[in-house]
């Protein structure tokens, strides 16, 4: 409780109270009565393996049944026993809310809205047709900056909080691995040659690190952390917060609440991936 009422966001220094540009019209206000949560996304362990060698690990056929059935069917799942150390996860989720949790003035040398710059700290808005404001700032604050190659970019990453560079350079390690197999699984969901994926994304993507910290709100029915969205990427691996809630995709039409479960990543099939199964098969 007392890093969540000390938390300032950069350009705002009263995030406790809602100010007038970040309440959303009626119709964009989150419904949260209407939030399944009863059901939710599939919980896949990684753990399946049909044989075990000196050089690969190969995956049960049920484990890519899984995966395909769940990336088919939601374009999200959970994974469990990843193999990546809960230690290092927990490392970097501390780093990075220490440094959201900075005082303003040490944060806004990150902060821009120039989107080209390639490390930045910003707030998402939402564009509003009202003569009398022209947009709605979300209830958000996101640090961004790439991944790949991290030793080529340590130089630019935050110094503070100290060691921020050092665990995020094991982290983007871990993650990167972690990728690789997910994609090789669904490679195989798909009937294709398990790097089939990885090498039309290419060899050097545009990999990007980002992080959403979303202060307490007093009147959650009036705003959004983020607004409804699709990632452009072709696959986000994402680490909740332990035992915070709020994170909802959409089934059938319906909002669905994906709780955090200890130790677990949420997979989010990007746009990327949608688009490149379609390419193999019209070409």
């Amino acid at each position: 409780m007392e890093a969540a009422t000390t938390f300032q966001l950069t350009y705002n220094t009263t995030p406790l109270s809602i100010p007038s540009d970040y309440i959303l019209p009626e119709d964009k206000r989150p419904n949260l009565s209407q939030v399944s949560t009863s059901a939710s996304i599939p919980i896949i362990d990684l753990n399946d393996y049909s044989e075990i060698n000196d050089d690969d690990m190969i995956p049960s056929p049920t484990l890519v049944h899984k995966v395909s059935r769940a990336c088919e069917e939601f374009g999200f799942f959970q994974i469990v026993n990843h193999g990546i150390p809960e230690e290092l996860c927990d490392r970097m989720m501390n780093i990075i809310t220490e440094f959201f949790q900075l005082p303003p003035e040490e944060k806004k040398q990150f902060y821009t809205t120039d989107h080209t710059n390639p490390v930045r700290l910003f707030s998402y808005y939402l564009k509003n047709n009202s003569e009398a404001q022209e947009k709605v700032i979300m209830w958000s604050e996101s640090f961004s900056h790439p991944w790949h190659s991290i030793h080529e970019l340590s130089h630019l990453l935050p110094g503070n909080p100290p060691h921020y560079r050092e665990v995020f350079g094991e982290y983007a390690k871990e993650i990167s691995g972690l990728m690789d197999r997910l994609m090789s699984l669904i490679s195989q969901g798909l009937d294709l040659e398990k790097g089939c994926l990885k090498k039309r994304v290419g060899e050097n993507p545009n990999r990007r690190a980002q992080a959403n910290y979303y202060p307490p709100c007093s009147e959650p029915e009036l705003t959004l952390g983020l607004n409804v969205h699709t990632d452009l990427s072709a696959l986000t691996v994402l680490r909740q917060s332990e035992g915070v809630t709020g994170l909802q995709v959409i089934k059938d039409g319906k909002w669905v609440a994906v709780d955090p479960i200890p130790n677990a990543f949420v997979i989010n099939l990007g746009d990327q991936i949608q688009v490149l199964p379609a390419m193999f098969y019209l070409s």
